[in-house]
């Protein structure tokens, strides 16, 4: 399926584009006559990019035949992947091998740009389900999972000493730890800025009180008892309950971290990066005071945590596809898993290796709690318009949480456009005919 963005090439990415081709050429020259090449495009810069030469170094010297080049794409997910459409509207054969979000592989699948993976019969058991969730489409697998990105709930141990048992009972800790002498100004705080990260915060309310987004039919559930409840609440924590400050409606994940960090409130709603650096004494006033979790859940819910991170993914217009394989095989192996957790600090998507003595040793955060968080992870709705629908769905989750619209009325005005999208793209068709 290809996305309306796919018609509108800036000069600058025609220039991009133009540069790769031009050195990935280069690069297949010099290297044609000692065996294949293949490109690997995905994240580069840092520490990610230091240990990613490592492992490519190290899976060439294990396999003599294959030579390998990291072809550097832009870092910011909205740029990579408008030059991922570009290359692959093009039915460009390189890259072989693609990092993509986990959002974006039905996407793919459905245009026809990536390869099923069943063919190569890997090992789907060994990865946590709602990672295979995410890639697959129509009843096939078309990535592999890399690493997992979970949302999670910090809590400050030394204000709030146990876990919040449901989400009023979070409301109640918070409240008691803002009333202490000396305590947070905040009780808890998220990303609620319009962008993403708040429909990762909503889907995670949303699946605390049983509801969903769309259905494995097609069918949008946002006008549902659920969703309202879901949204409601989160609205309470701003104006009711005034635990969360207002302020959050225009945060994103780095806002939270510093409020956190800075000793400003009792829980924070974020990903597992901030972790580390939280830790550390030389800039955090909440090192060795804090854990995590997943969020709580509310009366008919389940504890929901939204599922991140990247998959590795073969090009349809390769020449090269066995080999390419190969190299994700290799990348997503245990041990290469493993190192990655210590060096980066990500986490395995293979679920054995939460068993495993090491991973306790390389992750800063604690490994049950991770693993708990995982165990309830829920993917975005798995579709190749969840682009569009995160669009709507931006932009009613927002206007009711500044007090422009009614919970209700925002989701059913979500709902109303979501489903005009799915018929007019045909999803709800192909949607019901996907294999679970």
């Amino acid at each position: 399926m290809t996305r309306a963005l796919c018609g509108k090439r800036s000069p600058c990415s025609w220039l991009v584009l133009g540069m790769s081709l031009i050195l990935l050429t280069a690069c297949q020259a010099n290297a044609k006559e000692d065996g294949t090449v293949l490109t690997f495009s995905g994240s580069a810069l840092g520490a990610e990019g230091t240990l990613l030469a490592l492992q490519l170094e190290r899976f060439m010297r294990e396999n003599p035949d294959l030579h390998v080049r990291v072809l550097r794409t832009p870092e910011g997910a909205t740029q990579r992947h408008q030059l991922y459409v570009q290359w692959l509207n093009a039915r460009v054969g390189d890259p072989d091998v693609l990092q993509l979000d986990v959002v974006w592989t039905p996407e793919f699948a459905a245009a026809g740009w990536i390869l099923p993976l069943d063919r190569f019969k890997p090992a789907v058991g060994d990865f946590f389900p709602a990672t295979i969730e995410a890639n697959s489409w129509a009843g096939k697998l078309y990535g592999l999972p890399w690493f997992v990105d979970v949302g999670l709930l910090y809590r400050r141990t030394d204000l709030v000493p146990r876990e919040p048992r449901n989400l009023d009972d979070m409301v109640a800790l918070a409240r008691a730890a803002q009333s202490r002498r000396g305590g947070p100004r905040y009780g808890i705080v998220w990303q609620g800025a319009r962008y993403e990260g708040l429909v990762t915060t909503f889907i995670e309310y949303l699946g605390a009180f049983g509801g969903r987004i769309i259905d494995d039919q097609g069918k949008v559930m946002l006008d549902s008892p659920e969703a309202v409840r879901a949204l409601t609440f989160m609205r309470k924590t701003l104006y009711d309950d005034r635990i969360a400050p207002l302020d959050v409606l225009t945060w994103h994940e780095e806002e939270g971290r510093f409020a956190f960090q800075n000793g400003n409130a009792a829980f924070m709603r974020n990903w597992p990066y901030p972790y580390a650096a939280m830790n550390d004494t030389a800039q955090s006033r909440v090192a060795g005071k804090f854990t995590i979790g997943p969020m709580p859940a509310a009366p008919g819910g389940k504890s929901t945590a939204a599922l991140g991170g990247n998959q590795l993914a073969i090009n349809a217009y390769t020449e090269h596809a066995d080999a390419a394989y190969r190299l994700i095989a290799y990348l997503t192996a245990p041990e290469q898993m493993l190192e990655r957790a210590a060096e980066v600090g990500q986490y395995p998507s293979r679920r054995a290796l939460f068993d495993d003595g090491r991973l306790s040793a390389a992750l800063a955060t604690p490994v049950e709690q991770a693993r708990r968080a995982i165990e309830s992870a829920t993917p975005r709705p798995v579709t190749p318009i969840y682009t569009e629908l995160s669009e709507i769905l931006q932009i009613e989750l927002h206007r009711a949480l500044v007090r422009q619209a009614e919970p209700e009325a925002a989701l059913r005005s979500a709902a109303m456009r979501i489903n005009a999208l799915v018929e007019r793209t045909g999803m709800r068709e192909l949607m019901s005919k996907k294999a679970p």
